[in-house]
């Protein structure tokens, strides 16, 4: 399954068993209870097929410490730069939050009441509970579920996606190359090399380790490192998997005492991975130095 599924601290999601609610009077208005005491109530209710086990649920989903003075927000998936997905699973406990989803449709809103302590202890699995959760504390969660799929599903849409971003990135990079006049054709994998200084000598073989000066950055022009301002080159083994693929390949076609630029696709440098400064599906720019082969 891909990386891109998660829920951070706040999640973990499903269970069978709510059935009809208790005939006793609910204390939190506008909310049903469950029989595993799990309380909830609708904002907008859809038909089909609800989530089970086994499916990847994309959710907006927030959830607050209920206090006399007015609910505070603890944690929400609103603010995040990607959709929040998750493996739907099978119950922590009766009454977490995966009940909550195993009585969703696309497409629903939902609000749960639950108790804190058993969320934090049971479904969280915190070391260490926070002080402000007492024995007696809820949380309410309010949740809407954008969409539900299986395994399959989710791994198709999130390829297609990824070759979508891919291609996309591989035209920002022909544009640049032909805006600023490169004409050098790139490599069958895509890497265009431009050498600025000749080096002597023989070239790296795969294992050797070698020494390179490098500074990199984005299309826009944004360093976002350099060797040559800390004063030290990087050493690492050629062609072993320790720098990005676009390096392995290359400082493979340099000499000794070389000197050009390197412009790596975004499949060759960090592909849809945050790397610090450097966004998902960035192509990059390296000046670079083969300082010494060892």
């Amino acid at each position: 399954m891909k990386k891109s599924i998660l829920l951070v601290a706040a999640s973990a999601l499903f269970v069978a068993g709510f059935g009809s609610s208790c005939t006793e009077k609910s204390p939190y208005p506008g909310y049903q209870q469950a029989k595993s005491g799990m309380y909830y109530r609708y904002y907008t209710q859809n038909e089909g097929e609800t989530a089970k086990v086994g499916d990847i649920v994309e959710v907006n989903l927030s959830y607050f410490l209920m206090k006399e003075d007015g609910d505070s927000l603890i944690y929400t998936t609103t603010t995040l730069p990607e959709p929040a997905f998750d493996l739907v699973r099978e119950p922590t406990f009766p009454g977490d939050l995966y009940e909550g989803f195993a009585m969703m449709h696309k497409g629903d809103s939902m609000s749960f009441i639950m108790n804190a302590d058993s969320v934090f202890r049971r479904q969280f699995r915190a070391p260490i509970v926070p002080g402000f959760v007492k024995p007696e504390t809820m949380l309410r969660w309010e949740v809407k579920m954008n969409d539900v799929m299986t395994e399959e599903e989710f791994n198709a849409r999130q390829m297609a996606k990824e070759e979508a971003s891919f291609a996309e990135a591989e035209q920002a990079l022909a544009a640049f190359l032909a805006e600023n006049a490169i004409e050098t054709l790139p490599t069958e994998s895509g890497l265009v090399y431009v050498c600025t200084k000749p080096g002597k000598g023989v070239q790296p073989q795969a294992g050797q380790n070698v020494k390179v000066h490098y500074t990199g950055k984005l299309l826009d022009g944004t360093v976002f490192d350099s060797s040559v301002e800390r004063g030290e080159p990087i050493s690492f083994a050629l062609g072993m998997g320790q720098v990005i693929p676009g390096w392995d390949e290359g400082i493979a076609l340099m000499k000794k005492g070389e000197k050009g630029v390197l412009y790596i696709p975004a499949k060759l440098g960090y592909g849809g991975h945050n790397a610090g400064p450097i966004p998902p599906y960035s192509n990059l720019i390296f000046e670079v130095e083969l300082v010494d082969i060892e």
